[in-house]
């Protein structure tokens, strides 16, 4: 199964910049050690938006979970790094209560 409404998915810059690829925030500072050891920051962004976005838009749904602030989708992928290597990565994206646009949430590698 895909991801409903794929086309109209997205990511705040913000969850790259304070969260995925900062080496302070008490929990994205290890995915930011892993992210920039495979030679993503702050430079090349665009890069990993563009991989989660082909995992949303391309991998199949995994794990649906429901929660009081919507509906979460656990996708599964791989992402090249701006060396041409590719990394694993889970992802979660969600549809907000009264929303149809999935909005990601997070991703870690596997």
């Amino acid at each position: 199964m895909k991801l409903t409404n794929k086309e109209k998915a997205y990511v705040a810059i913000s969850k790259f910049l304070e969260y995925l690829l900062s080496e302070t925030h008490p929990i994205g500072k290890t995915k930011s050690k892993y992210l920039r050891s495979a030679g993503f920051n702050e430079t090349n962004v665009s890069l990993l938006k563009q991989g989660l976005m082909n995992i949303a838009q391309s991998e199949d749904i995994i794990e649906v979970i429901s929660s009081q602030h919507g509906v979460k989708y656990i996708i599964d992928g791989s992402i090249k790094t701006p060396a041409g290597n590719f990394i694993k990565m889970r992802t979660v994206w969600i549809i907000d209560k009264e929303q149809k646009s999935p909005r990601f949430v997070t991703a870690y590698p596997l």
